[in-house]
């Protein structure tokens, strides 16, 4: 039955009077507190007395008073009883005995119980002085201490020992607390050794403070130390949930962490599964977590060794200035390249802690004051770069004393690292130049396949990434849309591709200038020189001019796809001003063109729109729209190609049909040569009575006069070429009956005789001639010496020009010396049956006639040379 000493006093079963017992009568028995005889107030306290015999008579009492016994009377006998407390106070706490009875007799009194009651006070803290870690066979000394004053300070071990030791509380000037130390050991590696302590009042013993925290010693054993690791990142930002992993060997039955430095452990019970992870949760990280870990774990067999370390770094403490990152010269590097990061602040830090995002690159550096910006700065030297640089990076501030505790961190740089596979295109179906408001968006494509496209902005730290998309015609690429374009929307844009098994990046793709108008208020003049209207081919120079201070000039064609020119602003009376020259205009440049302004501190920033000026070019040739180029666009190239083709086609057409009309012609005069010069030859004999004829050919005829004829030279000179005063004119006309359709010409200018001499009569002045011209006209016969006179046909119906040459000798008065003689050689050309000649209404001029040619042969009698001998 259960009772309390309350209960008891009330009803008077109290005893009065001590009741001596017969010593050594019964053996004493023994009393035990469950569940211990530490007992916190509040709690439920049960005291079993145990005997020797059965008994049917047991009494407590607490602290040898008669008042303070209870006496309990078994209905049959038993060896043990129990005496139960279900609600623990101050007034509890006390030395215990009990003792047993017979009907005859009584046991001694046990021995004494102490029953201490703990809660009474504040709780001390408890802690290891230097560290927790202990090696094994070492001492380490813990010290007990409060706020409160105590009269002394009791430290318990957990266990089976039930150890504890007692120290007289001293004042500690320096940490304004009241404390005690208590020196134990040496440490064993076989056991676990977790320790307590109390405060109480001398004068109430029994009554002690709360219990410390249990400080539990960590045994740097020889068994196979754990793995350490935070789940996601060792560096984390204040105020966030964290786990820290510690894996030991599969017999680990209690793994710890410890914080170096701090005398607080963990504990957590590994579960028996595979890998034996001890998991340390923490649900809000404070600056306090900052610092470095290792973990321990506990076996049946001992302690492990201490595993290696792990650095938690809290973030964000400081944040009263926010560190910046920037990149020099470029974010975007070359494979094998060089750069350089700048971490700088105006608030001062010990160092700055350059950090990579994957956490595989993190380096530290003093800071150092530059006077010029006023700022705290460090330089992280990289290089030379790999693909593995590729990523996100963070710089923080930190200082000497807290080196875990960081500040907020700097905006997000990324590093990307170009390689060598082919650039891609990047383009703008917006143009080039835009008002604020207007939608922008950039595409990037390639004919190669990439995964995934980057678009960076030059001189800003951010590189945002798209994944591609394949269109029909096989080109991946992706669209970057800007959204409406403000004053930051202007700069310089490039783009490049990646495939996702690679962290290496393409060569980058051309520059792309993105301008935004109206930023500042200048408002240029747009002329042309010398006319808005020209012709092709001929030059043009818009001038783009403006009153006022304007350091570059922008001209840009409407609907051009070409980026616009710019020129630098040259002060010229009074005025800034800057001509766009073009030489040799075609029609392509014609269009509607608008002139800006921009000042060189923000040269993608332009000025409002000059007045449109429209450019007209005459004969205008189909080919791509474009700003004045010197180099021709990819389509008119295409198609001067191939006008070029066909032109040439013509060509050889053209020469196919020359070439078979002249072989025709040769053709036809084959047949008619021999019967026409027979004919001219019949024409050319010299009358009855004079010298023999001459052949057709150049070589003069043998001669009667042997002497004449070995002595006799030969000279052929041209009719022009021949020095003479005096000129003669042949004209030699073939009868109408013969050849209706030829004409002869002969103009003849004699050479001058080597030797003078009289002229026959023969060479007729050019009044004779036109005398016979004019007979043979009116049909009468002329005599001449020259041979026959040619007829010249009133028309020349369908006629074809051949040409023929005829001997033709001027006679020489005879003399008995060596005499020079004179030759004139004829050539006809005569018009023959096929070809019509041009009316001269149409042609403008006379149609061509047949024409005489005459060569003057001049020979010494006598001195004929052996060349010209038949």
């Amino acid at each position: 039955m259960t009772f309390t000493f309350t209960a008891l006093l009330c009803l008077g079963l109290t005893l009065g009077l001590w009741i001596p017992v017969l010593t050594g009568s019964l053996p004493k028995p023994i009393l035990r507190a469950h569940p211990d005889f530490v007992v916190s107030m509040g709690n439920k306290v049960t005291f079993l007395c145990e005997g020797t015999i059965r008994a049917k008579e047991y009494i407590l009492c607490k602290n040898g008073y008669l008042h303070e016994c209870v006496t309990k009377k078994q209905q049959k006998p038993e060896n043990k009883t129990k005496f139960s407390l279900s609600y623990v106070d101050q007034q509890n706490a006390g030395q215990y005995r009990c003792s047993y009875s017979t009907q005859a007799k009584s046991s001694d009194y046990s021995e004494p119980l102490e029953l201490v009651v703990t809660g009474a006070y504040g709780k001390p803290s408890l802690s290891a002085q230097t560290s927790p870690v202990v090696t094994l066979g070492e001492y380490v000394t813990l010290q007990c201490e409060s706020w409160q004053y105590y009269n002394r300070f009791i430290l318990m071990i957990e266990g089976p020992q039930k150890l504890s030791w007692r120290q007289n509380s001293q004042y500690n000037y320096s940490t304004r607390k009241f404390q005690a130390l208590f020196p134990v050991g040496p440490v064993t590696p076989n056991q676990r050794w977790i320790y307590r302590c109390y405060s109480y009042d001398k004068n109430k013993p029994q009554v002690w403070s709360e219990p410390s925290e249990p400080l539990e010693l960590l045994v740097s054993g020889n068994l196979q130390k754990p793995t350490i690791k935070a789940e996601t990142s060792s560096v984390i930002p204040s105020r966030r949930a964290m786990t820290i992993w510690c894996q030991g060997n599969l017999d680990a039955e209690i793994c710890f962490l410890n914080k170096e430095g701090s005398q607080e452990t963990w504990r957590k019970q590994i579960l028996q599964e595979p890998g034996n992870k001890g998991k340390f949760f923490i649900p809000s990280v404070t600056e306090e977590h900052a610092g470095q870990y290792r973990c321990y774990c506990y076996s049946s067999a001992g302690w492990s060794e201490p595993s290696d370390t792990l650095e938690l770094v809290v973030t964000g403490i400081y944040d009263h200035y926010k560190p910046m990152l920037s990149v020099l010269p470029s974010p975007v590097v070359t494979v094998g390249g060089n750069m350089t990061l700048q971490c700088a602040s105006q608030s001062y830090y010990n160092k700055f802690i350059l950090t990579k995002e994957d956490q595989k690159f993190t380096s530290s550096l003093d800071t150092q004051y530059i006077h010029s910006s006023g700022l705290y700065k460090a330089l992280f030297f990289m290089g030379p770069l790999t693909p593995n640089h590729t990523g996100t990076f963070r710089c923080y501030g930190s200082y000497e004393h807290t080196p875990q505790l960081w500040s907020v961190p700097s905006e997000l740089q990324q590093i990307l690292i170009s390689g060598l596979s082919k650039k891609p295109s990047l383009l703008t179906h917006q143009g080039h130049i835009l008002d604020p408001g207007m939608s922008l968006t950039l595409q990037c494509c390639s004919d190669i396949n990439y995964d995934r496209f980057a678009l960076y902005k030059v001189g800003e730290s951010n590189i945002i990434q798209h994944r591609s998309q394949k269109t029909d015609t096989g080109l991946s690429m992706a669209n970057f849309t800007l959204g409406h374009v403000n004053p930051s929307t202007g700069g310089q844009y490039r783009c490049y591709g990646a495939h996702n098994l690679s962290s290496e990046w393409s060569v980058s793709s051309d520059a792309l200038n993105i301008l935004i108008t109206g930023q500042f208020r200048v408002t240029p003049s747009l002329s042309v020189k010398p006319n808005s209207t020209v012709h092709s081919g001929e030059n043009v120079t818009l001038l783009c001019w403006s009153m006022y201070s304007v350091d570059t000039f922008i001209l840009s064609k409407e609907g051009s796809a070409q980026p616009p020119l710019r020129l630098k602003s040259k002060s010229q009376d009074g005025q800034f001003q800057a001509e766009f020259s073009i030489n040799a205009v075609t029609s392509h440049l014609s269009g509607t063109y608008r002139c800006y302004g921009s000042q060189d501190s923000s040269l993608y920033l332009l000025s409002h729109a000059s007045v449109p000026v429209k450019l007209t070019v005459s004969e205008p040739i189909r080919t791509s729209t474009s700003l004045p180029t010197t180099s021709m666009t990819t389509d008119g190239l295409q198609r001067y190609l191939k006008a070029l083709i066909g032109v040439f086609v013509a060509f050889l057409l053209f020469l196919f049909i020359l070439i078979h009309i002249l072989l025709r012609r040769r053709h036809q005069g084959k047949f008619r040569k021999d019967g026409e010069e027979a004919q001219k030859e019949k024409e050319l004999q010299l009358p009855a009575g004079a010298a023999e004829p001459i052949t057709r050919d150049r070589k003069p005829q043998k001669r009667s006069n042997p002497d004449a004829a070995t002595q006799e030279e030969s000279l052929y000179a041209s009719v022009e070429d021949t020095q003479t005063e005096d000129s003669v004119e042949l004209e030699s006309r073939r009868p109408p009956e013969e050849d209706s359709q030829g004409e002869t010409y002969a103009q003849v200018k004699p050479s001058r005789l080597r030797r003078a001499g009289a002229v026959s009569p023969s060479v007729m002045s050019r009044e004779q001639l036109d005398t016979e011209y004019e007979q043979a006209e009116e049909g009468q016969e002329v005599d001449s010496q020259v041979g026959p006179i040619l007829h010249r046909p009133a028309s020349f119906p369908q006629a074809k020009h051949v040409s023929s040459c005829h001997p033709l000798q001027l006679q020489v008065a005879k003399s008995e010396e060596p005499q020079d003689v004179t030759y004139a050689q004829l050539c006809s050309r005569t018009l023959k049956q096929g070809t019509a000649a041009p009316p001269l209404s149409q042609a403008g001029e006379a149609p061509e006639e047949p024409t005489l040619y005459a060569a003057l042969v001049t020979a010494r009698a006598g001195a004929v040379p052996k060349d010209k001998e038949q």
